[in-house]
């Protein structure tokens, strides 16, 4: 477990890849009951450990996460969250070529029985927008990186896709991935004001050299 800043209040931590966030029907360990089990033997405390989830992040991606250690710090996160003031900075490789940088505006509607996400009109679906920058072309392929300006469920995955830039190893939006690929997506930087102090503070964590990542070393 990849401990990035803790304090009273906070636990930034980086999450692995393919790990949920918190229990689903896999029944696979999670990482906020990781979390809780880190916390209980540090700090040798009995009983059940508060731990309160802000936001999430899609099984197969990895990245910067921030957990509220109190009840206070949670509800103050949740706060500046609903008014836009956690800055996300992602990371992606997408198939084709990007253009140097662009702003993307979409209606998203996400059918709960497959769990999937599509683009609609904008009396159906949640106005969804992100921008994107090259950071550079190899053959086909572009790495660039994506600042998220609303939180939609899927919403880069999806967006890159219906620009014709589906993500590198995306099993579910990109029908061309192949079987045993990792997506291509990762959060790098988080940046929000303490719950606290109020001061904005900033993480970035970068994803290890390997796979489809190593390919612009």
């Amino acid at each position: 477990m990849n401990i990035i800043f803790e304090d009273n209040h906070l636990l930034v931590v980086e999450k692995p890849v393919n790990m949920p966030v918190c229990e689903d029907s896999s029944k696979d360990l999670d990482l906020l009951t990781a979390l809780k089990q880190y916390l209980k033997e540090k700090y040798n405390k009995p009983g059940n450990v508060y731990l309160g989830l802000v936001h999430r992040l899609d099984r197969p991606v990895a990245g910067v996460m921030v957990f509220a250690k109190t009840s206070k710090a949670a509800s103050r996160l949740s706060d500046s969250l609903r008014k836009n003031l956690f800055k996300k900075t992602y990371l992606a490789v997408v198939c084709g070529k990007a253009k140097n940088k662009c702003h993307l505006q979409d209606y998203l509607t996400k059918d709960s029985k497959t769990n999937m996400v599509t683009v609609t009109d904008k009396n159906q679906g949640k106005l969804a927008i992100l921008d994107y920058y090259l950071i550079k072309v190899k053959n086909d392929l572009s790495l660039i990186k994506i600042a998220l300006q609303t939180g939609r469920s899927h919403q880069i995955r999806v967006q890159m896709a219906n620009a014709n830039l589906p993500l590198w190893g995306d099993q579910r939006y990109n029908p061309n991935s192949q079987k045993g690929q990792q997506i291509a997506l990762y959060a790098s930087e988080l940046s929000f004001p303490h719950p606290i102090t109020k001061e904005t503070i900033s993480f970035t964590c970068y994803p290890t050299s390997g796979d489809i990542w190593s390919y612009f070393d």
